[in-house]
């Protein structure tokens, strides 16, 4: 596409600055096919835009000679670079990260209006969310591809991610991707960053669900109404056309968003049942799934048996469901999808050790702990042992709040080790120990710092009976120490030991 023909199709404020001392230059000279926002991986074969965009630690602005050095073409810059204004020609807009989702989008042809877009925020369950709905337009015969916290599927094959919501240009990437391999459906997680810094743009959705909003990122947000303005704008900033959301009528911002959006939203329960909303009577649960009715709007029932355990799959289930109702994917085939759903690495994946069952589990804020823990309890025949450790860096406001939860509903705790960033880890222990401390509860708790050594003892510590939990990481197969990361999982933790048993037997 020439320069000018991608000016003019940009939305918003935009400036072409075009090299003063080039007569022969013009906006329709240049050709531009790809957008690149790291001057060190600049694709080959010239026609590439690269965007300077200020991100946490370093600001794109300075990087642009490298990457006009490395081959680029143009920029896209929130300021006139005069060295370069010689040589480059330059398109000014007020915020580059959000713009250059837009231009991205632009270059790919546009994907997201050839798909039925879905998209899913909440802090808690948007993964498993997102997997029971793929499950389901997959049982409806629709080729759907999914970009989330754990993979990336363009309809050829999953990838791993690399996080929950990628920059503007590798989103259009991967949804051009889908595109061209016939993918009809996707759903996407949309994290609170992501929407805030503008990740998304390009891309409108038909379609949106809502899970909760509970105490998360405020180091990055600051309150709990400016983390929920983020989420909000998803539905006032990214929907298209006759849009319909599916909500979660028993959270506090949830019921803030149904009254806002009226008849285009589409309430769950797990607190209701009445005509109106999506709600469920479960009819058996256990460590190896929950069988429900979902009860549609319409009092109609249909029962299923999902391979996840907890209300908050539960929750989840509901939600997909209303999101795919609302898509008139009939309601036997939602009640299949819900029980062909694969595990979902990371979310309560369950292993049998000889009588004790352990549970790896993403989850991290205090509601999430709060409701796996409630679950486990009430499935345990022995102890219930949580493992857990704050990610550093991160909402410092929840660590003693965690730790009073655990103490509460675990019969042990052992504090460990998640991502320390650049924190100290005994300073992190510490804030969690004082949770227990102040919660008065006389329960069983030791902090081990290293994680796999914290994995070890409290396996070997359990009996047969005993649930443990091993929270906080999930499928994350690293440790963020700030400076470096050492990979390590939680998964293979397990595995190694059991099989270091087995040879001693």
């Amino acid at each position: 596409m020439k320069l000018g023909e991608l000016f003019n199709e940009l939305s918003g404020e935009k400036i072409l600055k075009l090299p003063s001392d080039n007569a022969k230059f013009d906006e329709y000279s240049a050709d531009i096919r790809e957008i690149a926002y790291d001057s060190r991986k600049i694709p080959a074969g010239g026609g590439v835009m690269f965007a300077c965009f200020a991100g946490e630690s370093n600001d794109g602005h300075d990087f642009a000679g490298d990457a006009f050095r490395a081959g680029a073409s143009a920029l896209l810059c929130e300021r006139e670079l005069p060295r370069l204004s010689l040589d480059m020609p330059m398109i000014i807009v007020p915020n580059v990260r959000a713009s250059m989702g837009g231009a991205a989008s632009i270059l790919r042809g546009r994907p997201s209006g050839k798909m039925t877009m879905i998209a899913v925020t909440g802090t808690n369950g948007k993964t498993t969310t997102a997997y029971i709905t793929r499950s389901i337009m997959r049982e409806a015969g629709v080729k759907t591809g999914m970009v989330g916290t754990i993979v990336n599927d363009d309809g050829s094959g999953e990838t791993e991610a690399w996080r929950t919501t990628p920059e503007g240009p590798d989103v259009q990437r991967i949804l051009a991707s889908m595109v061209q391999n016939g993918v009809s459906c996707c759903v996407m997680e949309a994290s609170s960053h992501g929407l805030h810094q503008g990740r998304l743009m390009g891309c409108a959705f038909d379609r949106a669900g809502f899970s909760n909003l509970t105490l998360e990122h405020l180091e990055y947000h600051g309150d709990m109404e400016s983390y929920f303005a983020a989420k909000r704008l998803l539905f006032t900033g990214y929907m298209r056309g006759g849009w319909v959301a599916s909500i979660n009528a028993d959270d506090e911002y949830g019921k803030k968003l149904i009254a806002e959006f009226g008849g285009r939203a589409r309430g769950f329960s797990l607190e209701r049942t009445d005509r109106g909303v999506y709600g469920c009577h479960v009819i058996e649960a256990g460590v190896g799934g929950t069988t429900l009715d979902i009860i549609f709007p319409d009092g109609e029932r249909q029962r299923t048996r999902s391979p996840l355990i907890g209300m908050h799959n539960v929750s989840n289930v509901l939600e997909s469901a209303a999101i795919a109702d609302s898509l008139d994917v009939p309601r036997e085939i939602i009640a299949a999808g819900v029980k062909n759903c694969v595990q979902v690495p990371g979310r309560l994946e369950r292993f049998d050790l000889d009588g004790v069952t352990v549970f790896i589990d993403f989850a991290h804020s205090p509601d999430g702990l709060e409701k796996v823990l409630s679950t486990l309890s009430g499935l345990k025949r022995g102890k219930l042992v949580i493992l857990w450790g704050a990610g550093g860096d991160r909402a410092y406001q929840k660590r003693p709040v965690a730790g009073a939860i655990m103490a509460r509903l675990a019969d042990r705790v052992v504090i460990t080790n998640d991502n320390p960033r650049t924190e100290r880890q005994e300073d992190i222990a510490r804030q969690i120990e004082s949770g227990i401390i102040s919660s008065g509860a006389e329960v069983d708790y030791e902090i081990i710092l290293d994680r796999r050594q914290a994995i070890r003892s409290a396996l070997e510590a359990a009996r047969p009976g005993d649930v443990v939990l091993i929270a906080g990481k999930g499928p994350e197969n690293y440790i963020d120490f700030g400076d470096h990361k050492e990979s390590f999982s939680d998964a293979g933790t397990v595995l190694e030991w059991a099989e270091s048993v087995k040879k001693e037997m």
